[in-house]
């Protein structure tokens, strides 16, 4: 295993984190909820209309953040090595995934394990398990 010097940035990834978990802190003290993603898109589609205000705000949010830092630095390269069958299929076993295991990686791994919840150190551990194995299944397996 080699490691990218080029775009090892260990800096900005602990501030990253550490922007995600105040945030996630931040939103359930003024909410009362937890900041999981899969849970609040559900509740938008799913719940009655006063709390979607809130939810769509939070959506949009998240769709803002990265349009004002492309404006603010210019545009980002993006690279995606995977073909539109593979993304499709990946995206649908995400979300059929957060269906089964109760929430996402946001809500389990950030907000339940910060809560202490078994449920979601069992979760965030399916979930790091499942990732880690299906790169290997790819890179090694595969190719």
């Amino acid at each position: 295993m080699t490691i990218d010097w080029n775009h090892f940035t260990p800096g900005m990834s602990l501030l990253g984190g550490v922007l995600i978990g105040v945030a996630s802190a931040l939103f359930i003290l003024a909410n009362g909820r937890i900041a999981g993603i899969s849970g609040i898109l559900g509740g938008l589609l799913t719940r009655r209309s006063d709390d979607r205000i809130w939810r769509l705000a939070f959506l949009l949010g998240l769709m803002a953040a990265p349009a004002a830092i492309v404006a603010l630095t210019g545009p980002v390269v993006a690279t995606i090595e995977a073909n539109t069958e593979v993304l499709i299929a990946a995206g649908l076993l995400v979300g059929i995934g957060t269906r089964y295991g109760a929430g996402c990686t946001s809500g389990h791994g950030v907000c339940g394990l910060s809560r202490l919840s078994p449920r979601s150190l069992v979760a965030t551990l399916a979930f790091m398990g499942a990732g880690m194995g299906m790169v290997f299944v790819m890179r090694h397996l595969l190719t």
